[in-house]
């Protein structure tokens, strides 16, 4: 079987019968800093602000994860809980702009609608379409199979409730969070520069755009991390960071349920800084790292996958996260409060498969037009950088293997493979039954928090379309190019859009920019109607409602059989014990007879606590949240599961006994399921 793993979940598309016929430890503060919780200039008036934060951790074993489309790559075991922050920001007027950042790979139509219709049946008209922008940090570690776009869910094996339902609960918790939260507050910009996070991962691509777009990236990477300190009355409660490198420290072969090196910075700063604590009530402190135009920006600093910094995959995460997290802690210090307290929002839905182009805005000064969507053969032949690829596909616009065979015959339209030039047509995924195999109607945002304008796009968006969009509606608001940041992964997932002129090169993201070379254009010419809108103070037309495929939604993964315990055990025994001491650098580890996973994702709780005993009781130290733990499952036989717990013991850690208990599950033969607690012999550290 040939692997078609790729960076884009659209490798999965390629496993249609077009392409099958071809055959260390983290050491953890020993008191927290409080750095980030006083106020450096308290302000009066203005904003009421909210932050919110909740748990989004679908199941941890047995389920497809996201990002790679790889079948291979199913969940055995969890790294760091998948968590989603929300920040509500009220003007004067109290209109509201909700921003969300998930520990997610997309935001897919099917969750967005959902979250909407929960807020709906909750606030009534106070949070909606138009004012709630949702957002993902592209892990690619994290759980698949929400979307209801059948390109985006094959390599997951079809549609999973228990991901899509934990996705969906923790969003509308996080909103409603920050909802209950809100409070007088101000808002405050800074800016620095990262430039060891991330590279271009298609400079040949990159370097076909014109001279002034290369000379806004003279380093051919996004260096900018934007932040926004949030703060009510005398204490900062949050922080946005946004920086774009893509969500793929962690490679393929990880099998451990991750936010990747994002959530690994929101980790570093709400738990080693901060002192927050997940399981200990509502966070003090609640900080987010989100996407821009993260497209060709990879933190495989060697162009490999799992290679650079150095040539350990979560070592690298931790490094490329706290990268990220001292450029955002710079920018935050530094940050200015924002004068304007104006709240506004402006969407439109968009027919990407059928955009009408005026020549304002292509690359040849003539009108054009966009088509259904089309997967390119570049898109499965992947590159070196962030995942493998098919060999028998090499990036750019020929292929002399396939020539040699005489093409392939993917039942393209003439008319579509000529509006999809110069991209080789693999698979024309947007004529597929019944309404094409992925999204075309897609929404577009802007939200206007103060002085800056936050643009979210439903795609993977490269460092110079973000900044051709970011021009445009510059340009539309009459505004410093400065105050617009652009926001990918947004709302819904379409794959990539590149520039024309990165289209023409045809490397990995431009055959996976779906509808054709002027998708750029006909999004700018979006985004500027909605500039203009804005700008006015006038409204636009809402578009085409994306559709609902909700009605037919198959899931091929298997059912989770009866749990027995291990052979002679019973659930909770312990099957390895740790050794009787420890010490900082060194790992404890433990395994218990367990039920599966699938029975309670301990979703807002977890599946194991490290507990230090203290005047005579236990209180828990560390959790299936840290950095410092990992969980991981395995089946033996064919009812039997084994849980096995490591904790790499951090620096800082205070001398003392400790043991580990685990929270486990075990579902009958007659389908009840029922809690059973494991309890580890003591150890010293």
């Amino acid at each position: 079987m040939v692997s078609i793993s790729r960076r884009s979940v659209l490798a999965g598309a390629a496993a249609t019968p077009a392409l099958a016929a071809l055959g260390a430890g983290r050491a953890t503060a020993a008191a927290p800093r409080t750095t980030e919780l006083a106020r450096t200039a308290p302000a009066k008036g203005g904003f009421r602000v909210g932050v919110g934060l909740s748990d989004m951790t679908g199941p941890v074993a047995e389920n497809g994860m996201m990002g790679y489309s790889s079948f291979e790559q199913r969940a055995e075991g969890l790294h760091q809980r998948t968590r989603v922050r929300a920040y509500i920001f009220a003007g004067a007027d109290d209109s509201r702009v909700v921003f969300v950042c998930a520990d997610t790979c997309m935001i897919f139509q099917a969750v967005h609608d959902a979250v909407l219709v929960r807020l709906s049946q909750k606030y009534g008209n106070l949070y909606t379409e138009r004012n709630v922008m949702l957002t993902a940090v592209h892990s690619h570690a994290a759980c698949g199979g929400a979307s209801q776009d059948y390109a985006y869910s094959l390599a997951t094996l079809g549609f999973q409730p228990l991901v899509f339902n934990a996705e969906v609960d923790g969003l509308v918790e996080a909103i409603s969070a920050a909802h209950d939260n809100l409070a007088p507050g101000t808002v405050a910009f800074g800016r620095s520069e990262l430039t060891d996070a991330s590279v271009n991962r298609s400079r040949v691509a990159f370097d076909r755009n014109p001279q002034s777009d290369k000379d806004y990236y003279p380093l051919g990477i996004d260096t900018h991390m934007r932040v926004l300190r949030v703060s009510q009355g005398d204490d900062n409660v949050g922080a946005i960071g946004w920086f774009p490198t893509h969500g793929a420290s962690l490679t393929e072969e990880n099998k451990l349920i991750s936010g990747d090196n994002k959530g690994a910075a929101a980790y570093f700063w709400e738990h080693d800084v901060a002192g927050v604590r997940y399981l200990d009530g509502k966070p003090a402190f609640i900080a987010s790292f989100p996407q821009t135009n993260t497209g060709d920006m990879s933190p495989n600093l060697d162009l490999e996958p799992g290679k650079g910094p150095t040539d350990d995959e979560f070592e690298n995460t931790r490094l490329i996260g706290e990268r990220q997290l001292t450029a955002a802690r710079a920018a935050f210090k530094s940050a200015e409060t924002i004068s304007s307290t104006v709240v506004d929002s402006r969407i439109m839905y968009l027919d990407m498969a059928n955009q009408l182009v005026d020549g304002r805005y292509t690359s040849d000064g003539k009108p054009q037009k966009t088509s259904p969507a089309c997967v390119g053969a570049s898109m499965a032949a992947g590159s070196t950088e962030d995942g493998p690829a098919i060999p028998i596909f090499p990036e750019g616009t020929r292929n002399p293997v396939i020539d040699a065979l005489g093409g392939i015959d993917t039942k393209t339209p003439q008319w579509l493979a000529d509006a999809q030039a110069p991209k080789m047509v693999l698979v024309p995924v947007g004529l597929l039954p019944p309404d094409g195999w992925v999204p075309h109607v897609l929404k577009i945002q802007i939200i206007r928090i103060g002085d800056l304008y936050v643009v979210g796009g439903p795609a993977e968006f490269t460092i110079v379309s973000g900044l051709r969009v970011r021009r445009t509606v510059a340009k539309e608001l009459g505004v410093p190019l400065e105050k617009v940041i652009f926001q990918g992964y947004a709302n819904a997932y379409s794959s990539y859009c590149t520039t024309p002129e990165e289209y023409d090169s045809q490397q990995y993201e431009g055959g996976s920019t779906l509808f054709g070379r002027n998708t750029l254009p006909a999004y700018q010419q979006g985004y500027a109607q909605l500039a203009i809108a804005m700008r006015d103070g006038a409204e636009v037309p809402r578009g085409p409602a994306p559709r609902d495929l909700s009605g037919f939604q198959p899931s091929f993964g298997a059912d989770v059989p009866a749990d027995a315990p291990m052979p002679g055990r019973q659930f909770g025994d312990v099957l390895v014990q740790p050794a009787a001491t420890a010490a900082a650098g060194t790992q404890v580890a433990v395994e218990f007879s367990t039920g599966h996973p699938k029975n309670n994702l301990h979703r807002r709780g977890t599946f194991f606590e490290v507990q230090r005993l203290d005047g005579g009781r236990w209180v828990r130290h560390a959790d299936d949240g840290d950095w410092s733990t990992k969980y991981r499952w395995r089946r033996e036989g064919s009812n039997a599961s084994v849980a096995r717990i490591t904790w790499d013991v951090p620096e800082g850690t205070p001398a003392g006994r400790y043991r580990i208990q685990h929270f486990g599950d075990q579902k009958s033969r007659e389908g009840k399921i029922s809690e059973f607690t494991g309890t580890s012999a003591e150890f010293e550290i």
